[in-house]
């Protein structure tokens, strides 16, 4: 893949490296060379900066981090773009990037934390715990009524990658029966007890007890939850959003609240949610600002740093990248 000699190749890398991390990616480069731009310090940030300096931009033939799209034209020499996001799409539009920039993604690194961040959602909403810290903040000893267990109920996955795959495992071992929609049924995934294609959506929705979306932004997927599809769900279901905010239309789930058990989003449409949208002060809708797949956990950011580290040593070596969106 490379069409530049390693004398003259460059990886600049904003990731927020240990100087034992840095060694190793010495070692991956083998005699690539590299720069390192990324700060330790900002480790345990949500979000971690890409800013490469405009003397290195113009000789850079990869570059490890997520730097601003509107950049990209400074970057001539391009050859791989290694993000530290699953999420692309901003490389993607047409115009970003040269035609044989190749981009690979840290699928892979968040299905735990995105997981977890569901699971915890659909216990809180199960259990009440919106409506009782709301009652805590008012001072009020009260009773919430009924709550729920995801023992034997059913659970719809759309979308089953690696966090679909990993909530499917999770609510499993607590006794659900999972249903998984993906656009190729015939392939498997952890933790998924059926498999089917989006052509079954609509009657696996009226089986649902808990709908989980991992889907990513596609034409396909815009608003493909809208008043529709709300409609076919039971009246206590909840629905659980950690793919992107269009997958459902706002105006339906607006209506739909009503006849939900609750709805938990740490993704909306638009985002942030403005400040006048009812669904805030909607006391069974649990909404976090877009920290599911962040870099909180240690884990996720060990599992970033390995796929560029994989990726570093294919690069130099001149085999496929792994990881790849963009040939």
């Amino acid at each position: 893949m490379n069409d530049v000699p390693t004398s003259d190749r460059l990886i600049v890398n904003c990731l927020p490296l240990t100087a034992d991390e840095r060694r190793r990616f010495v070692e991956a480069a083998a005699g690539v060379r590299q720069e390192f731009v990324g700060d330790d310090s900002l480790r345990g940030q949500m979000a971690w900066p890409a800013g490469v300096p405009e003397g290195m931009r113009p000789h850079a033939t990869a570059v490890i981090g997520n730097v601003p799209a509107d950049s990209m034209g400074d970057y001539p020499r391009l050859e791989w773009l290694q993000t530290w996001s699953a999420g692309v799409d901003r490389y993607l539009v047409p115009g970003v990037l040269g035609d044989t920039v190749r981009v690979t993604n840290a699928t892979g690194a968040y299905g735990q934390s995105v997981a977890e961040h569901l699971f915890a959602m659909m216990w809180s909403l199960m259990k009440n715990l919106p409506q009782y810290r709301d009652n805590q903040r008012m001072h009020e000893w009260r009773d919430a009524g009924p709550a729920m267990s995801p023992k034997g109920m059913t659970v719809v996955v759309v979308g089953t990658g690696d966090i679909g795959s990993t909530f499917a495992t999770m609510v499993k071992g607590v006794g659900a029966r999972t249903l998984g929609v993906r656009r190729d049924p015939n392939k498997p995934a952890a933790g998924i007890d059926s498999m089917f294609g989006f052509d079954a959506l609509d009657v696996l929705l009226t089986k649902a007890d808990v709908v989980a979306i991992t889907v990513p932004s596609s034409p396909r997927t815009h608003h493909l939850f809208d008043a529709h599809r709300f409609a076919l769900l039971k009246p206590d279901a909840i629905v659980l959003n950690a793919g992107r905010g269009d997958v459902i239309d706002t105006t339906a789930l607006h209506d739909a609240m009503g006849g939900l058990r609750g709805v938990g989003l740490d993704v909306t449409e638009p985002e942030p949610l403005p400040a006048d949208d009812p669904l805030w002060d909607e006391p069974r809708c649990l909404i976090t600002p877009h920290v599911a797949g962040g870099n909180h956990l240690d884990v996720t950011v060990r599992r970033i740093i390995e796929i560029a580290l994989d990726n570093v040593a294919n690069y130099a070596q001149g085999r496929p990248l792994h990881n790849l969106v963009r040939r």
